[in-house]
């Protein structure tokens, strides 16, 4: 069959099948008397081979190796295209995303677009000090929500994180539900970032107190001293179990005295502690539990440590009585 025929039956232009023929990918069986293109069976079939593989995406160069190279292996092409393909829709996934943080600032002149497209490739960038630039140009409030929650979860350097929360705070349209979606999220320090950013947010103790019972450890001593400090007695137990097994023990006591200062919550945090102490045999946990109710104000506080002075581990008696001496000014 000649070129035009060969054109119709297999739906590859003429144009294309002459650069075929060219490139020695497809070429004609034979010529006829006057030097036509005779294209055969075997022919076509090689033209549905190459643009089968074509519609895979494979290169016109790779096309000819794989059907030419009896020792090509289809395994490794196909693998090579899966990583070509996975890295296609990265790249698509992330331009999609900062689509719509742009889209979620709702510009209405390009300068607000271009703005918003050089903030987000700066917090992108692979600079710890452009990103933190980013991070304090963003303070003002123009910056996409989503884009520096997103950032400050990804975001491993310390410093960088400290400036994000402090944009996200400035911002005051932060979501408490976009933190705490980070909350699940399988990376430790992911989780941890997003306890940190939320325990940073003002006015947000409902979801604080939905994370107390988080089953990240440190998650939930994050939420517990941040609560605590705002007076929340929900944090309670968790400070005092802090206290106990001397997970951050120095803040969780400095919270639990926020509590009872705050919520007139001295007499109830006293007798867990004592009852924590009573209960516990290792010298070191005693010996929290005693620094712990000298961070309680008031009466219950100090008749507490006078019963703990006449301890029979005089380590514990003498630790408790000094402090009593301290207090007895006040």
């Amino acid at each position: 069959m000649r070129i035009g025929e060969m054109a119709r039956r297999s739906g590859v232009s003429a144009r294309m099948l002459r650069h075929y023929d060219a490139l020695g990918l497809v070429r004609p069986s034979g010529r006829s008397g006057s030097g036509y293109r005779e294209y055969s069976e075997p022919d076509l079939r090689r033209i549905f081979h190459v643009e089968s593989l074509r519609s895979l995406g494979l290169s016109l160069k790779e096309i000819g190796r794989a059907l030419d190279d009896p020792e090509f292996a289809p395994s490794t092409l196909v693998a090579d295209l899966i990583e070509r393909t996975e890295e296609r829709i990265r790249l698509e996934t992330e331009l999609l995303r900062r689509l719509g943080h742009v889209a979620r600032t709702g510009p209405e002149e390009w300068e607000e677009v271009l703005a918003a497209v050089a903030l987000l490739t700066e917090l992108g960038s692979r600079s710890p000090g452009a990103r933190q630039h980013a991070a304090l140009a963003a303070g003002d409030g123009s910056a996409p929500v989503g884009a520096l929650t997103e950032a400050l979860l990804q975001e491993e350097s310390p410093n960088v994180a400290g400036a994000l929360r402090w944009a996200l705070t400035q911002s005051g349209a932060a979501e408490a539900r976009d933190l705490a979606a980070g909350l699940d999220d399988e990376d430790s320090a992911v989780r941890r970032r997003a306890a940190e950013a939320l325990a940073e947010l003002p006015d947000r103790s409902g979801a604080l107190r939905s994370a107390l019972a988080h089953p990240d450890r440190d998650v939930r001593s994050i939420i517990a001293v941040e609560l605590g400090l705002r007076g929340d007695a929900a944090a309670t137990t968790e400070l005092v179990t802090m206290v106990v097994d001397g997970v951050r023990d120095v803040p969780a006591a400095e919270a639990l005295g926020a509590i009872a200062a705050l919520a007139d919550a001295e007499e109830t945090i006293v007798d867990a502690l004592t009852a924590a102490f009573d209960a516990a045999v290792d010298y070191a946990v005693r010996q929290r539990v005693v620094q712990a109710v000298a961070e309680i104000p008031g009466a219950a506080a100090d008749s507490a440590l006078s019963r703990l002075a006449g301890d029979q581990d005089t380590r514990i008696a003498h630790t408790a009585a000094f402090i009593r001496r301290l207090r007895s000014p006040r």
